[in-house]
Order: structure tokens, then C-alpha cells, then sequence
């Protein structure tokens, strides 16, 4: 649970509490889509990123606890805690195009799965992630869609059950990298139990991972990028 997900549900109460104009100022105020949050650091951005990770806070986490990963690879983070798809194709320029990587991971859906943004389809979760790939190459980047994580829990959303959920839509993202000549990592084969879970070893919320899984991520990426570049 982050900070912009608070604000999102607050702001989901706020016409009950202050009523509508209270609402929409609340809303005004707000950086929706996360500009803010790495507007300074890609203004210090020297050198092209050889690949930049796109996500939510699976990624946001993995640059806070493995930092040199990223500056060992020449990789960028550019996570953010709680978002949906729709937050990450808005902020996709900013972050993505305009560092000019050579690829772009896009590890995201699992909190759209989660209700984070309201409700969505399936289809309309790929379209996001399929305009965030057509963007990556109108602009020569090689994109990388990535396996959602097994994952059978949200803490913050305790009513949902989303291991199968994962799984069609994992499903539905490998049809259409395979569609569309993209490129696709698999980790949740890799990291799963036969109920869509993550080991204890890999996550102790099930959903976000351990360092220690975070460790087999990184062994179940690099050799696909320096494969794919």
C-alpha cells in the first residue's frame, strides 16, 4: 500500500465527506500519473540507459533494494508504487522516450488485477501495454513485455483472489508479444508454485518480492536482454 494509493481511495470518499467541488480540487492538485516522481532525475540522465524497467512498485521496490543492479547494467528504474497501466502509458514519454534507451521492460497489470484505477478488462489492460510497445518501437526502442509475478494475495485488497487471474492475463500478454513480434520474459514459470503463488523465499507479502527474489528475476532477465540486444 503507497502513498498514491491512499490519495486514490481518499479522493474516492472525498465527495461523501466534502462534496463535489472538495473532490474535484483534491483531483486537480494531484500529479496523476507520477510526472513528478522521476522528473529531476531523467533531467540528470548523461548517458543513454541500456534498458529501461517500466512498472509499479514490484519495480519501484527493486531499484530501492537492488540499486546496483541497475547501475551495474546501465539500466534504469522507473517504477511507481500502486500504478496501473493506465498511469504507466501516460507517463510513458517522460520516462521511457525521451532517455532514449535501447529497450524498454514493461512489467505491469497486477494492479489493475487489483481494482487499483476501477475496474478495467482484460483486453483493454493488453491495449495499454500493447500502446506502450508500439510507442517503444515508433521511436526505436526495443521493447520487452514481462510476466506478471505469480502472485495469490493483496494485502490491501484482501477480498480478491488473483492467482488465476494472472495467469489468463499472462496468457493473453504471451499471445500478443507472439502476434506481434515482441519480446516476452517469463518469470512466473520460473518463480510459481503450482498454485500461483510465490514461494515464501521469493515474497513474504505474496505479492512483492523478497531481495531474494528479487535475485532470480535479475537471473531470469539479463541473459534474455543481452539475447534480445
Amino acid at each position: 500500500l503507497t502513498l498514491s494509493f491512499v490519495f486514490s481511495y481518499a479522493f474516492a470518499q472525498a465527495p461523501q465527506r466534502g462534496g463535489e467541488q472538495d473532490f474535484q480540487q483534491m483531483r486537480r492538485m494531484m500529479d496523476w500519473a507520477g510526472f513528478d516522481r522521476y522528473a529531476e532525475a531523467n533531467k540528470e540522465v548523461k548517458e543513454s540507459p541500456l534498458v529501461v524497467f517500466m512498472g509499479d512498485s514490484i519495480t519501484d521496490f527493486w531499484g530501492q533494494y537492488r540499486p546496483g543492479f541497475f547501475t551495474d547494467h546501465n539500466y534504469l528504474c522507473r517504477g511507481i508504487g500502486a500504478q496501473t497501466v493506465e498511469h504507466m502509458l501516460s507517463r510513458f514519454h517522460a520516462d521511457v522516450v525521451d532517455l532514449h534507451p535501447r529497450a524498454v521492460a514493461i512489467l505491469a497489470g497486477i494492479n489493475n488485477i487489483a481494482g487499483n484505477n476501477g475496474k478495467i478488462t482484460f483486453e483493454n489492460i493488453v491495449g495499454c501495454i500493447a500502446s506502450m510497445c508500439e510507442t517503444a518501437k515508433a521511436n526505436g526502442i526495443v521493447p520487452i513485455i514481462c510476466s506478471l509475478l505469480p502472485c495469490d494475495r493483496f494485502f490491501w485488497n484482501t477480498e480478491a483472489k488473483p492467482a488465476q487471474d494472472v495467469i489468463r492475463l499472462n496468457g493473453m500478454l504471451k499471445a500478443y508479444a507472439d502476434k506481434a513480434g515482441v519480446a516476452y520474459v517469463d518469470y512466473h514459470s520460473q518463480m510459481g508454485l503450482p498454485d500461483g503463488s510465490l514461494p515464501k523465499e521469493y515474497s513474504e507479502d505474496g505479492c512483492h518480492p523478497t531481495v531474494a527474489g528479487y535475485e532470480k528475476m535479475e537471473a531470469i532477465i539479463v541473459p534474455e536482454i543481452d539475447r534480445i540486444l
